[in-house]
């Protein structure tokens, strides 16, 4: 039914962009803004009998509005297209369900569904033109993934060993093995991450953010 709206708009001569029942319409003034979203108000709600959402529908500059999970910064002559702030959020949101310590899968059980999410998810904001949210991303899912690995090693003897085997001194294994810090302030401590580095993550099949992101820019 939208689509006679998209006919509608194409016959005004505006310049509109619309996905399902998100949409954007395009003119030079706040007052050329006012007057056609009074009139497509009305065309909407009397010849097609659909209800327009008051509360999300507003006249602004295009910058200043997100649209489908992305926003846009003029800089320098051009328009640079971001991540939304909410999507970065949502994004987080479902990681922190991925990577629940209370989730008792196997590591590759949940380093596959975290991949399906993260490349899904990069494939769909790879027009952002900021691979440093895609890093900062990558950065902090890592550092969930130490915390879940933290968890499994459970007893202080287990993870005094697994940081002996992965080139922790003896000091610092029993050290940290002992430690009553939290599971967040340890996973963010050098001493895991350089006994679960990147290159860690990578062989266990991690795809991540940033790699994915560059694959797709690159096509």
């Amino acid at each position: 039914m939208l689509d006679d709206l998209d006919w509608e708009l194409d016959r005004r001569g505006h310049q509109f962009v619309r996905y399902a029942d998100d949409g954007r319409i395009y003119v030079r003034s706040r007052r050329a803004g006012e007057r056609v979203m009074a009139s497509i108000t009305q065309y909407i709600e009397q010849r097609l009998k659909l209800k327009v959402n008051r509360e999300k529908s507003v006249v602004a500059r295009a910058l200043r509005r997100p649209f489908l999970g992305f926003c846009f910064l003029p800089r320098m002559g051009e328009v640079r297209v971001l991540v939304d702030p909410k999507a970065l959020r949502r994004a987080k949101d479902r990681l922190r369900v991925l990577t629940s310590r209370r989730w008792g899968v196997s590591m590759e059980r949940r380093i596959e569904e975290i991949n399906r999410f993260t490349v899904g998810w990069t494939a769909y904001f790879r027009l952002a033109d900021t691979p440093t949210v895609f890093e900062e991303l990558d950065q902090w899912l890592r550092r969930r993934l130490r915390q879940v690995r933290w968890k499994e090693w459970k007893r202080v003897r287990t993870r005094r060993r697994k940081l002996r085997a992965l080139g922790i001194s003896e000091t610092n294994a029993r050290q940290w093995a002992t430690s009553r810090k939290g599971y967040w302030r340890i996973a963010g401590s050098k001493v895991l991450a350089v006994a679960l580095p990147n290159g860690y993550w990578t062989d266990l099949g991690l795809q991540g953010f940033l790699d994915p992101y560059r694959r797709f820019r690159e096509c």
